[in-house]
């Protein structure tokens, strides 16, 4: 427990505006291994990645116990801060949610995300999200970590890219009431416009997380705008997919 709260407390620190931390996303020990070798100083699993590898489809289609033994063989394979994406918690309420987090955290989690999401395509209210987030909250402090709750909304994802300066009000009014109920880090992925990642960042004081996309601005871009966290996703699993899929196709002509 005493390596996992250093290992939290460190997790934290890197979240620095202007000098993100890079994570290249795991979705097993093998890719953990392989991503801590390359110089990673933390590590995260992205959920999408890990469904997968699996045989699922995004969207807790993949059972949470096999999600957290998942989570435990990444954390033994390397010595990393490891979080996890949890989607929207795996639970119906603030308190699974909360149950569920607390799981997570014991299977030697230094953090997690949750969107605001459902399966469907559509947003929680932001109260309800809210209460959400602060039942993780209230979990990871019973157990004395300090655990990074990285709020994901789904508000730019959902929406085409011409409606996005349309939705940063409400994207911000989301940050404020996630980062009231216990939030560390808040993430946007589907942003990718230079000018509205600024103002995300300006608009709240909590780290902003950027997924990578074709279309985000280059890792030297996105840290002069003040991002403090920038994530790959899915990105490295069909990368390498893609080369094992290209050297099976030579290999077996």
């Amino acid at each position: 427990m005493t390596d996992q709260l250093a290992k939290a407390k460190a997790f934290k620190a890197l979240h620095i505006p202007g000098k993100p931390i890079v994570l290249f996303n795991v979705w097993d020990a093998g890719s953990a291994k392989a991503v801590a070798a390359g110089g990673a100083t933390a590590l995260a699993t992205g959920s999408w990645s890990v469904a997968a590898a699996h045989g699922f489809d995004d969207g807790e289609h993949m059972p949470f116990a096999l999600a957290v033994a998942n989570l435990e063989r990444i954390v033994a394979a390397a010595d990393l801060p490891v979080t996890i994406d949890l989607e929207s918690g795996y639970g119906a309420d603030p308190e699974e949610v909360g149950a569920n987090v607390a799981r997570a955290v014991q299977a030697g989690a230094i953090g997690c995300n949750l969107e605001d999401g459902f399966r469907e395509s559509t947003l929680r209210d932001a109260a309800d999200q809210a209460a959400r987030l602060k039942g993780a909250r209230a979990a990871a402090d019973r157990l004395r970590i300090p655990a990074f709750l990285n709020a994901r909304t789904d508000v730019f994802l959902i929406a085409p890219a011409d409606q996005h300066e349309g939705l940063v009000v409400t994207a911000l009014e989301r940050a404020r009431a996630y980062a009231d109920a216990g939030a560390d880090g808040f993430f946007v992925p589907g942003l990718a416009d230079d000018r509205l990642i600024a103002r995300i960042v300006e608009g709240t004081t909590l780290p902003v997380n950027i997924m990578v996309s074709a279309r985000t601005p280059a890792a030297a871009r996105l840290a002069e705008l003040g991002v403090a966290r920038i994530s790959h996703g899915p990105g490295p699993y069909r990368m390498a997919m893609k080369a094992l899929e290209d050297a099976a196709r030579a290999a077996l002509i």
